[in-house]
């Protein structure tokens, strides 16, 4: 079943970085953002009060304070049932193992797999997206 458009939930902590993925997100693929958070505390407030409902996570593991392993680890004890996505500069084989031990659908590089997130954005959007255990 689609579900048009993506409500999308993104936890970063740069600025810059933050507004330039919503701005791409939402004007190539079907998405819609929620809500965005720059620390791991702000995350685990907004999972527990759920202001809006979300069909993804975008997860960065450098945070201003905390982590992303943190926000995975929330997310999973929160019951989440978002698909969750990491989107780091450190997507090591190591960091793709342990991200996806937490719960994560897909892991991308922020350098180099952007393409790839925005295509997986458009698969959630028209529901042929694979789940965990496909890391890109």
């Amino acid at each position: 079943m689609a579900m048009h458009p993506v409500r999308t939930f993104i936890v970063e902590d740069s600025p810059v970085i933050r507004d330039n993925l919503i701005a791409t997100l939402e004007e190539m693929a079907d998405v819609k953002v929620v809500g965005a958070v720059a620390d791991e505390a702000e995350a685990v407030r907004w999972f527990s009060q759920a202001p809006a409902p979300c069909d993804l996570v975008i997860i960065d593991i450098f945070l201003r304070q905390g982590s992303g392993l943190g926000v995975l680890r929330a997310a999973a004890d929160a019951g989440l049932s978002a698909y969750r996505v990491v989107l780091t500069n450190y997507a090591t084989p190591d960091m793709r193992r342990r991200c996806q031990e937490l719960g994560a659908d897909r892991v991308f590089d922020k350098s180099h797999e952007l393409d790839e997130l925005i295509a997986y954005c458009g698969q959630l959007a028209d529901g042929t997206a694979t789940v965990a255990g496909a890391l890109a």
